[in-house]
């Protein structure tokens, strides 16, 4: 099942339920603006910024809508880490990559002043800090963490030379409760802690992926009102439900999804799908 099969039946421009969506059709969590804002002052000031929450809940997203939002200014320099879980050696040439700085592993003290003189050379210039943005950071190596911490920042810790974003599941909390990371927790300036969504959020979720998709009308109000029950909070298993029951109704032809298919889908529990709703939906 492809896009074109998808817009031939549906007129569907992509799959609303597969990850690559375009970033204009992504969705806003209620608490998204709020969080923005105080990452908005942090790139005026530096330091550290925090979101939290169980897998699938939405984390990545956040950092995806944050990338956008802070690319669309035009002034700030923005940087992605893509290999979280790097040993320090790793870690260096990775930043060395992101901020067009050229490292040497074996010359980490290079590495440290050339950095911070980049960061300062986009001050100067732009007025605002660069932001680098790090998902996954449960798997973090605590000297990176450190490292990353004691190179942002300069005359005795008055002054912030970069503006970092974390990402984490739970274990990151704990892990910044650990003697190891309090001073690192303790610089956090922002946070945003992402809970399990309730039916009715789910619901203005699954309608805003239809719409941007171009096809409002793909599922009955009874299999939106299902589908944000069956996910019980989490974004997740709410698109993987999605992505089933579309790849179902498209092989057989069907006009839309309704509450039948969604019945017949999840009670019969096929290998690899979510278990079954915890109640059937009247049509």
């Amino acid at each position: 099942m492809n896009d074109q099969t998808l817009h031939d039946q549906y007129g569907l421009r992509h799959n609303p339920f597969l990850p690559g969506l375009p970033g204009e059709a992504l969705w806003e969590p209620p608490e998204f603006n709020h969080f923005a804002a105080g990452v908005d002052t942090l790139v005026l000031v530096g330091g550290f910024a925090l979101v939290t929450g169980e897998p699938g809940i939405g984390k990545s997203k956040v950092l995806h809508l944050l990338a956008r939002r802070l690319e669309d200014r035009g002034d700030v320099m923005v940087g992605v880490m893509e290999r979280p879980q790097s040993r320090l050696s790793d870690f260096y040439r990775e930043m060395g990559q992101i901020f067009g700085v050229d490292l040497s592993p074996s010359n980490r003290y290079g590495g440290f002043k050339a950095l911070r003189s980049r960061w300062g050379h986009h001050i100067r210039s732009s007025l605002v800090r660069p932001v680098l943005l790090i998902d996954e950071v449960q798997q973090t190596p605590v000297e990176c963490l450190d490292e990353l911490r004691i190179l942002s920042s300069t005359a005795f810790d008055s002054h912030c030379l970069l503006s970092v974003v974390l990402a984490g599941d739970m274990r990151l909390s704990e892990r910044l409760r650990s003697p190891d990371l309090m001073s690192l927790n303790s610089r956090v300036r922002v946070r945003l802690d992402l809970r399990p969504w309730n039916v009715q959020t789910l619901r203005a979720f699954t309608r805003h992926l239809l719409e941007q998709a171009g096809a409002p009308h793909l599922m009955t109000d009874g299999v939106v009102h299902a589908l944000a029950e069956h996910a019980e909070g989490n974004l997740r298993r709410l698109v993987h439900a999605g992505e089933l029951l579309l790849a179902v109704a498209a092989s057989r032809n069907l006009p839309q999804v309704d509450e039948n298919l969604f019945v017949e889908v999840f009670s019969r529990g096929p290998v690899g799908a979510v278990s079954p709703p915890a109640r059937r939906v009247a049509g």
